[in-house]
């Protein structure tokens, strides 16, 4: 083979290696982003911090905003469609977050929060 023809080839190879490299890359991505997805992650991410991982409000900044225990009757006793719209609008000190998560996935969290367990 002519050195022209092996350059070619050596990086005809390396390119199809690098495709394959990157689609396996996506594809194993593809499965991180649905795992931090789940209503809990999306918890995490988004309440946890004035909410606590438990729900009761009992952080630092939970204590300072005054933070609803998502555990509390008070909470429970709202709506799918109220709670969905606390927090995609706000309410009080409570930010709004219809920018950062997807109506999907605030159906999660709500479904989320409700798992929580009841407040002794």
């Amino acid at each position: 083979m002519p050195p022209r023809q092996m350059i070619g080839e050596n990086m005809r190879q390396h390119i199809l290696r690098f495709l394959a490299a990157s689609v396996l890359t996506c594809l194993a991505t593809t499965g991180v982003t649905r795992a931090e997805m789940s209503p809990a992650n999306i918890y995490k991410a988004n309440c946890d911090l004035c909410h606590g991982a438990d729900g009761s409000g009992d952080t630092g900044p939970g204590k300072a905003f005054h933070a609803k225990d998502l555990r509390s009757d008070e909470v429970r006793n709202q709506s799918d469609a109220a709670l969905t719209e606390v927090i995609t609008k706000g309410r009080g000190k409570m930010p709004a977050f219809a920018a950062k998560i997807k109506p999907a996935d605030v159906q999660k969290l709500v479904a989320y929060i409700r798992s929580l367990p009841v407040k002794k």
